[in-house]
């Protein structure tokens, strides 16, 4: 996996590998965007891929004109460097996540990382991810906990 070592150097073991079976499912690949920015860019499929769909939706649009084929062709050289990129901001968004997430996590037969207190996690009403008591916000959704 070539998910940069530094957002997921300073995790606990359990961490680790939840951040990794994550960050597998989101996760784009460089060959799949040039591709479909090269066969399929008329219609903006490279920028779905990274959930980019005001963009998407402008190119469907405009396919009609040409000029998304014409973007599209020269976005073909810019979609590796805006994958890596992509894939970049999810390791922070889920790295950022578990360190503030899993501590409150407890796991049946798991230990917490040393000097973590086991609270009871609460989940968000919006998206159901476990959080620590007492935050304000959800880190993956940006609900607002109730109090």
């Amino acid at each position: 996996m070539s998910t940069t070592p530094w957002i997921a150097g300073n995790l606990t073991d359990e961490q680790r590998a939840v951040f990794y079976s994550q960050m597998s499912v989101v996760q784009k690949d460089e060959v799949v965007g040039v591709l479909l920015a090269l066969f399929l860019g008329t219609f903006g499929a490279h920028h779905f891929y990274l959930r980019r769909n005001g963009l998407g939706i402008m190119y469907v649009l405009f396919c009609w004109t040409g000029i998304p084929t014409i973007a599209s062709f020269i976005e073909c050289f810019f979609m590796p460097a805006r994958v890596r990129q992509f894939n970049a901001e999810q390791a922070a968004i889920l790295a950022a996540n578990l360190r503030v997430a899993m501590p409150g996590v407890i796991v049946p037969g798991a230990v917490n990382a040393p000097g973590t207190p086991l609270v009871a996690a609460v989940p968000c009403s919006s998206c159901g991810t476990p959080l620590v008591a007492g935050v304000k916000f959800c880190g993956r959704c940006g609900a607002q906990v109730a109090s």
